[in-house]
């Protein structure tokens, strides 16, 4: 792969020649082009994260990287006093984001015995007991649900599926209304104070169309970013999660690689060792829209019964 970026590096920019088209062509062209639609590129495989969180060292080097390939611009500067994660939350100018779950016990428990060969195992911790101390780090993106709340509650079609399966916002026809970040169960999308339009993890949508590796995944000096095809990544975290299982982390699951009653499955799915919610994650995920033909029903119901009580009040009264 990387090859193949820098076959991509040396390769010239060339632009596509515009026919001279004279006074009124130009006014045509500007009036017909905005309605014109592109060509839909063929649909490909689904492509996805797998983030294994029992791997994550809290290096931030995904945070860089993405900030660095989509030119985002640069956090305050500023300590939370609260903890080492000092990037707080996923934002309009933060794509990825490495949570810090601290879990200490209370009291502060003992020194643990030195090993015997001087060298200390680097196996996940096993559920926390009253008597131990973990971190838990978990690179937080945007989900790319399969049927995702925000694409459905964007009025204006900026929020589109493309031809990977990723949920992708187009900024120049996002209008800033918002819906979308009330429709995200996750808090991913937030809204620019700069530019007024929602932002979000493209999963390199750029880099994907010329068969290179997201940024964030590339950077990860663990692997605990895994990207490809989804049914690939749903099988191999499967067999990692009846690994870990096997060595006694009972509580390793999988978040996201299957639906639910109440919500679709994930492209970007995780595997913990704790309980959703210990991870910022909803326990159960709701989409907004299971609930939107009772929310009309009702609507309708109240509408009606007000147009009936102002007819009978018109009759009554003889007016």
């Amino acid at each position: 792969m990387a090859v193949r970026e820098l076959e991509l590096g040396g390769l010239t920019q060339t632009e596509t020649p515009v026919a001279p088209r004279g006074l009124i062509g130009n006014i045509v062209h500007r009036l017909i082009y905005p309605l014109r639609r592109g060509k839909r590129p063929a649909p490909a495989r689904a492509m996805g994260f797998y983030t294994d969180t029992t791997v994550c060292i809290g290096c931030k080097a995904c945070e860089v990287a993405c900030k660095q390939w989509n030119q985002l611009p640069a956090d305050e500067f500023q300590w939370s006093g609260n903890s080492y994660d000092n990037t707080g939350e996923l934002s309009a100018g933060s794509w990825r984001h490495v949570k810090f779950i601290e879990q200490f016990a209370t009291p502060p428990a003992a020194a643990p015995p030195a090993p015997a060969n001087g060298k200390i195992s680097l196996d996940v911790v096993s559920a926390p007991a009253p008597e131990s101390n973990r971190w838990l780090m978990m690179s937080d993106v945007c989900k790319h649900c399969v049927t995702a709340p925000c694409q459905q509650a964007c009025p204006t079609g900026a929020i589109i599926y493309n031809e990977f399966g990723n949920v992708y916002i187009q900024p120049d026809i996002c209008n800033g209304c918002a819906y979308c970040i009330a429709a995200c169960p996750f808090g991913v999308i937030t809204r620019s104070h700069f530019d007024g339009h929602t932002h979000k993890c493209t999963l390199c949508y750029d880099r994907q169309k010329d068969g290179l590796v997201p940024a964030c995944a590339k950077a990860c000096p663990t692997a605990s970013i895994q990207f490809g095809p989804v049914d690939e990544l749903r099988a191999k975290a499967a067999a990692r999660v009846e690994t870990l299982r096997a060595k006694g982390e009972t509580r390793a699951h999988l978040y996201g690689a299957a639906a639910t009653e109440t919500y679709s499955d994930l492209n970007s799915f995780y595997l913990l060792v704790d309980r959703p919610e210990v991870y910022g994650l909803p326990a159960s995920a709701v989409n907004p829209w299971i609930h939107m033909k009772g929310d009309y029903v009702r609507t309708v119901g109240a509408g009606l019964a007000a147009l009936v009580v102002l007819l009978l009040t018109l009759f009554l009264t003889g007016r």
